[in-house]
């Protein structure tokens, strides 16, 4: 296994460039950080370029055996200097892939026969997409779908604050028309998050074939979905504050659906 300690290495620096959203269309890649992240999306079927170890880090891990599987050609031993460079995040358990991003549209789901999808109007911020795959992945939704997106679904921090659940739950990336007419085409029944809304959403009939479509924290959903969605529904808040992350209100809006429908 070749040994880089170098961090003028042209690998090491294409690594970094990696953290810019054009560089990872252009090229095709993307940056997965973490052996449980790097399992899960082999089993997904995504196809590795290279593997980065720092084996004093790596020993410390909880996934000794992610490795077994990827020929000796395409990894390489790092320094724990260099890995420093290339990491994303603390605490890190020492393993950096490179992986070929797949195509994510509508046509790729396959939704059950009483499908529950979320859907997200323009989402910016790479944490709160994260953090709702997490939901997602917990709850067993049919899909994610993402609208018009001011971020893509291979930021690092997206994959790293879902830990790896873009690859457990299946994702779409379309316009917020394309989205409506999937929804119709599927005879799947749309509610609108908003704050105005005269509905609870613990009131609204999640049992039938569903979406509930999320806007962003600052502005919401636009006129586009509040005036095509079937229904729109609204979360009690009883404080000060009028709204809660966009992250928390799915996961209140998604586990309330989840209960009606006996899991």
């Amino acid at each position: 296994m070749e040994k880089i300690t170098s961090l003028q290495n042209t690998k090491i620096k294409n690594i970094v460039k990696l953290s810019k959203s054009k560089e990872r269309k252009e090229q095709g890649l993307f940056v997965i950080e973490g052996a449980r992240e790097f399992s899960l999306a082999l089993t997904a079927g995504y196809t590795i370029d290279s593997v980065y170890v720092c084996p004093e880090l790596f020993a410390k891990t909880d996934y000794p055996e992610v490795l077994n599987t990827i020929p000796e050609n395409k990894m390489f031993e790092v320094s724990e200097a260099v890995f420093e460079k290339i990491a994303y995040r603390e605490g890190s358990d020492g393993l950096l892939t490179l992986a070929k991003s797949k195509s994510h549209t509508l046509n790729d789901l396959k939704l059950s026969e009483n499908p529950f999808i979320i859907i997200l109007e323009a989402v910016e911020k790479p944490g709160n997409l994260g953090a709702i795959l997490r939901t997602a992945d917990a709850a067993q939704v049919d899909a994610v779908i993402v609208c018009d997106p001011a971020t893509d679904l291979y930021n690092p921090n997206a994959i790293r604050s879902s830990v790896g659940c873009l690859f457990t739950v299946q994702t779409a990336v379309s316009t917020s028309q394309e989205a409506l007419d999937f929804l119709h085409e599927k005879g799947i029944k749309s509610f609108a998050a908003e704050l105005q809304a005269s509905q609870w959403y613990q009131d609204a009939d999640f049992t039938v074939p569903s979406a509930v479509v999320m806007g962003t924290e600052a502005d919401g959903l636009t006129d586009f979905w509040l005036n095509n969605a079937d229904a729109r529904i609204k979360i009690p808040m009883r404080g000060k504050i009028d709204s809660l992350n966009v992250s928390v209100s799915t996961a209140v809006i998604t586990f309330e659906a989840m209960r009606q429908r006996g899991f």
